[in-house]
């Protein structure tokens, strides 16, 4: 009679190699397709949510870094052809929209932006349409610098590129959460004009990143994101005009 012990021991090997490997998961960079869009109304119940995917957002960017209690955030993304999903878990114990006017010092409100590169090309994005760096105010309003009809670089709104709608939870520590559908343009988007958003598809890249301006009744004290900046001559506040520095997702199913 054979002896099996080669092939239990091969098994065995088989078998322990394959406890020690964890099971495939969504990777980091993955943005996992839904069925079923979110409702956006800022109430974090929607199926699309369900599952644990949350991305921290804890790179400072510029200032100080918070106590947990003054800021601390997460967030999950989701998309279907029409839109990049997002929801976001804030705490913030102090809401401040100092400027009555949407386009006057929107950064030095709390608001959160959102930054999307329909490429994921990077560069400069200041002047030109080749990214946008969404700042999602507590009016709900949306604003970016960019072209207008005559050219010029300046502070505009763009409510229909990004839905939104954030609620505080009443129990405490009464967190925020910001649900936000965005419309994701490419760089032949002109302001003014009659443009298209793209219709996402899976195994898109897109540059992408996420922050949030913290103003606790003045201007900003904090700004942490999603990603960590390379600083250039000590600075990182650079996603607001250059695209590099934006981190990559890939959508899938």
């Amino acid at each position: 009679m054979k002896s099996t012990k080669p092939l239990v021991s091969a098994f065995t090997s088989t078998l322990l190699v394959t406890m020690l490997v964890p099971a495939a998961q969504a990777k980091p960079d993955t943005v996992m397709f839904t069925a079923n869009a979110p409702v956006i109304d800022g109430v974090a119940n929607d199926a699309a949510w369900k599952e644990g995917d949350w991305h921290e957002m804890t790179s400072l960017m510029w200032g100080t870094n918070p106590e947990p209690s003054d800021f601390s955030g997460r967030y999950k993304l989701r998309w279907d052809k029409k839109a990049l999903y997002l929801l976001a878990e804030i705490e913030d114990d102090h809401l401040s929209d100092t400027y009555a006017n949407p386009l006057e010092r929107y950064w030095d409100d709390d608001c959160l932006e959102i930054f999307i590169d329909a490429d994921a090309s990077g560069g400069d994005h200041f002047n030109n349409y080749n990214a946008f760096a969404y700042h999602l105010a507590l009016d709900n309003q949306v604003v970016d610098i960019g072209p207008n009809e005559a050219g010029e670089a300046v502070p505009q709104l763009y409510n229909n590129h990004v839905e939104n709608k954030w609620q505080r939870d009443i129990s405490a520590p009464h967190k925020i959460y910001w649900e936000a559908a965005v419309r994701v343009f490419d760089d032949s988007y002109q302001h003014g004009k009659d443009n298209s958003p793209l219709t996402l598809k899976e195994d898109t890249a897109l540059g992408f990143m996420l922050a949030y301006c913290d103003a606790d009744g003045g201007d900003r004290e904090h700004f942490l994101g999603s990603h960590e900046i390379t600083p250039v001559n000590g600075d990182k506040n650079l996603g607001f005009k250059n695209a590099s520095v934006f981190g990559k997702v890939t959508l899938a199913k």
